[in-house]
């Protein structure tokens, strides 16, 4: 039985979320069940990837967030979606220079997959880690969350307005692999959500993040409860009005979203707009989303790599350059890709947000 029949079983059409799930997450055939998508040889980079630079800085905002906390001799650093493990590498030689902080630290990897799980396990050896399944799992703090590319290939819903009346995007399953959208009345539940959220004026599509809100519910309850907060890069935009960005990867290409189910990552464009609004609404304190450009500036990324290439071959200047460019470049990663923070109301803290 192929791939395509199996998330459908004896269904003949899913909604969208549904479909995402299953090809990039169930346990026996999902994408992420069954390869390291990361790398050259993968389907897609990530900053940690790129450079180690990256990592760095993320590490010295880490321990500094933990001095404004007030230095508790126990904190907790959760990655979510480890990806290859590189992150959480990084992040463990840079957390070893700092002996209090290191002495209090206790790292958590919030994974599912089992095989991403034996990949990350390559790369760290660390006491220090423990892996997870659930948020669930975490009753203790102060907390540091840390995310990057995470809630991009998390499932949405789409739901689209024809002639004044919205309809969510299904997926209908027409045999021998073929698969085409197809639309269903949206539920009066759908409604009452969307319009909770105030997202149905001035709007064509909507791309409602479903399993992100139920996400940050969670995180927020244990931010708030045991103090700390959460750092997040990825991808998206800023405005509200929003459009349709779902997205097929394969070896580094677009690809059909229908063409490679199960063996391609399937994406979105964050709407930093509505994260705002959700955050607000689970009373955190949110500082201003942030270029990711913006924030490694202003974190001292050019002055790290300007000591690390002071006594390096020609070459190997050239590649840390080259790489940092395309952490920081405007029409790299720099732009499009944000930084969103958030942490319990009172907690005074803004490092390369301002």
């Amino acid at each position: 039985m192929n791939i395509v029949s199996k998330i459908f079983k004896n269904k003949k059409s899913l909604p969208l979320n549904t479909f995402i799930d299953k090809a990039l997450y169930n346990q026996s055939y999902g994408y992420y069940s069954n390869k390291n998508p990361l790398g050259a040889k993968g389907d897609f980079l990530t900053a940690p990837l790129i450079s180690e630079l990256f990592g760095e800085m993320l590490g010295i905002w880490c321990v500094s967030f933990w001095e404004k906390l007030g230095s508790p001799n126990k904190i907790i650093v959760c990655e979510l979606g480890p990806g290859d493990g590189s992150l959480c590498s990084t992040l463990i030689k840079i957390f070893s220079k700092f002996k209090s902080f290191n002495n209090a630290l206790e790292i958590k990897l919030l994974e599912k997959s089992k095989f991403l799980k034996k990949v990350q396990k390559i790369k760290i050896t660390s006491p220090k880690v423990k892996w997870i399944k659930n948020i669930k799992e975490i009753n203790t703090g102060p907390i540091i969350f840390v995310a990057n590319e995470f809630f991009d290939s998390l499932p949405i819903k789409q739901f689209i307005l024809k002639n004044g009346i919205w309809y969510e995007r299904y997926i209908k399953y027409l045999g021998e692999k073929k698969l085409v959208f197809h639309n269903k009345k949206a539920t009066s539940d759908d409604l009452k959500n969307l319009i909770n959220w105030q997202l149905t004026k001035n709007q064509k599509i909507i791309e409602f993040p479903i399993t992100s809100i139920h996400y940050l519910k969670s995180l927020s309850r244990i931010i708030k409860k045991y103090n700390g907060g959460m750092i997040c890069f990825d991808y998206g935009y800023k405005k509200s009005q929003m459009s349709n960005s779902l997205q097929s990867i394969k070896k580094h290409k677009f690809s059909s979203l229908f063409l490679n189910v199960g063996k391609a990552d399937i994406t979105h464009h964050i709407n930093f707009s509505l994260f705002s609004k959700i955050i607000k609404k689970l009373k955190l304190q949110l500082e201003e989303i942030t270029e990711q450009g913006i924030f490694l500036k202003r974190m001292g990324i050019i002055h790290r790599a300007n000591i690390l290439t002071r006594n390096i071959s020609f070459k190997n200047k050239a590649d840390t350059y080259y790489r940092l460019k395309r952490l920081i470049g405007p029409n790299e990663m720099g732009r499009l890709f944000k930084v969103f923070f958030f942490k319990k109301k009172g907690t005074k803290f803004n490092l390369g947000f301002k």
